[in-house]
C-alpha cells in the first residue's frame, strides 16, 4: 500500500497559524493533494485533543479517521526544546508520534508538569534532547522520534545559531532511538547526503504546514510503502525498512524557495551565497554585524563529501512548486484566490490530485488542458515542465521568489544562473 504523507503540520491552536486549520480541512484539501496519511499536529494542546478523541476513529492498528472519510491520521505533534549543554543555550524542535490515544494522554499529563499545554499547539519545553527521549520512550518504547527540519538556523538539531555539530554529540547514547531525520525547506536529501554521520537515518520531508491550503500542505511529502494500514508498519519502514516497509520517494520543496537557504539579514535586505559570506567573514556589508548563517553555508561546514554524492541505497526524490503557486503567477492572482482555486480543481478533474499531476505528466496532457485552463497557465505548466524557472533564494526568516515569467537583472542572473 502507497501512503502519500505528510506528517509534520499544525493546527488552530499552534502560533501563527490559520484558524480554518481542522481535521476537516486537512481532510478536504489533503484529497485534492494526494495525501492518504496526515499527521494531527499539536496533540499536546487540551482543546485539540478533545477534538482528536471526539471526531477521530482508530483502525485498530495505530491509524485513525474521521468518521466519513478513507484519509489516514496519525497522531503528531512537535515539541520546542529550549536547554543549556556546556554552558550554550540549545534550541531544537523534534517530532513525536504515538499510535494510541492512552500513550498521548499520559505523555501530555507528564509533559504538563513542565508547562501550561494550553499556551501554545507547539509547547516549549526546559529539557535536555536526551531526557526528553527518554521521557517519550517511557511512555511508549513503540514512539517515533524525528529531529524536525536539522537545518533551520535557530530551531534545530544542526542549526547554526543553536543547535550541534553532530548527531552523536547531540544524542549520544540515545542515538540509537531516533530512526529518521527531517529535511526542511531549506535543504533537500541530496544536501543531507553529503554528511556520512547521517547514512544510519532514513530522511523524511513534510511540510511543517501553518495553512490547509494546498500551497502549504503536503508542500513536501514522503511516499511510504507499507504492508498494511498499521503503526508498526510504518515504524518498521523507519527502523528496519525491507523490500515490504519503506520509503519509495520524498516530494521536495526547491531548497532555494526556503526561508534559510542563503546567509544575510533581512532588515538590512541583504542576501549572500556561501562563497560570498565566507569572503565578508560571515558580517553584514550594511550594518557590520554578523549574518544569520543559512542552510547551505551550514552544510559547507559539515559535509565531509562533495556535491556530486549520489548513493545507492537511497530512495529518489521530485521537486515541485505547489500548483497553485504556478497558476496564480500565470494569472496574477494570489495562490488562496477563488479564480485560482477553480483552475486548480479544474486540472486535478483530469489528474485526481496534485501528486498525480506531477509524478505522472505527460506531454500528451497539454492537449487535455487546452479547452479547461487559460493559455497562460498551460504555458506556466510548461516553463515548469522544462525546468525553465528561476529563484531568488531565501535568507534569514525570507521565503525565496520563484519565477516562471518576467526578466531578472542581467548582474543576478550571472549571479544565480539558472539553478536547474
Amino acid at each position: 500500500m502507497k501512503f502519500f504523507s505528510d506528517l509534520h503540520l499544525h493546527s488552530k491552536y499552534s502560533r501563527a497559524c490559520s484558524k480554518d486549520l481542522n481535521l476537516e480541512n486537512l481532510d478536504y484539501w489533503g484529497k485534492f493533494k494526494g495525501l492518504n496519511l496526515i499527521g494531527t499536529g499539536d496533540f499536546t494542546h487540551p482543546l485539540w485533543f478533545k477534538e482528536i478523541k471526539d471526531k477521530l476513529t482508530s483502525n485498530g492498528k495505530g491509524f485513525f479517521k474521521l468518521k466519513v472519510s478513507d484519509t489516514y491520521f496519525l497522531l503528531t505533534t512537535e515539541i520546542s526544546l529550549i536547554f543549556s549543554r556546556n554552558k550554550k543555550v540549545k534550541r531544537i524542535h523534534i517530532l513525536v508520534f504515538y499510535p494510541d490515544l492512552n500513550s498521548v494522554e499520559r505523555f501530555n499529563k507528564k509533559l504538563s508538569i513542565y508547562t501550561n499545554l494550553a499556551s501554545d499547539g507547539r509547547p516549549t519545553i526546559g529539557m535536555d534532547i536526551k531526557d526528553f527521549i527518554k521521557l517519550v520512550l517511557d511512555i511508549n518504547e513503540k514512539a517515533i522520534i524525528i529531529p524536525a527540519h536539522i537545518w533551520t538556523p535557530w530551531f534545530s538539531l544542526f542549526g547554526s545559531m543553536s543547535g550541534f555539530d553532530s548527531i552523536d554529540e547531540a544524542l549520544g547514547e540515545y542515538k540509537k532511538y531516533i530512526y529518521g531525520v527531517e529535511t526542511g525547506l531549506s535543504s533537500d536529501p541530496k544536501m543531507n547526503w553529503r554528511l556520512s554521520q547521517l547514512d544510519d537515518f532514513q530522511i523524511v520531508s513534510f511540510s511543517d504546514s501553518h495553512s490547509a491550503y494546498p500551497h502549504r500542505i503536503g508542500r513536501e511529502a514522503t511516499v511510504f510503502e507499507l504492508e498494511d494500514d498499521s503503526y508498526d508498519s510504518l515504524l518498521k519502514s523507519l527502523k528496519n525498512p525491507d523490500d515490504k516497509n519503506k520509503i519509495i520517494l520524498t516530494i521536495e520543496f526547491f531548497p532555494e524557495e526556503g526561508k534559510y537557504h542563503y546567509d544575510g539579514h533581512r532588515i538590512c535586505g541583504v542576501r549572500y551565497s556561501p562563497e560570498e559570506s565566507k569572503e565578508n567573514r560571515y558580517i553584514c556589508r550594511v550594518c557590520k554585524k554578523p549574518v544569520t548563517i543559512g542552510v547551505m553555508s551550514r552544510v559547507e561546514k559539515l559535509a565531509d563529501r562533495d556535491k556530486d554524492y549520489n548513493p545507492l541505497n537511497r530512495p529518489p526524490f521530485k521537486h515541485i512548486v505547489p500548483l497553485t503557486e504556478i497558476i496564480s503567477e500565470a494569472i496574477n492572482s494570489s495562490p488562496t484566490s477563488k479564480k485560482t482555486i477553480d483552475i486548480y480543481k479544474k486540472i486535478l478533474e483530469i489528474f485526481d490530485n496534485e501528486f498525480s499531476f506531477f509524478l505522472n505528466f505527460k506531454e500528451d496532457d497539454y492537449f487535455k488542458l487546452k479547452n479547461v485552463v487559460p493559455e497562460k497557465v498551460i504555458e506556466a505548466i510548461k516553463r515548469f515542465n522544462d525546468n525553465k524557472i528561476y529563484i531568488e533564494p531565501g535568507y534569514d526568516g525570507e521565503y525565496g521568489v520563484i519565477k516562471i515569467f518576467g526578466e531578472k537583472k542581467e548582474e543576478e542572473k550571472q549571479k544565480l544562473k539558472f539553478l536547474f
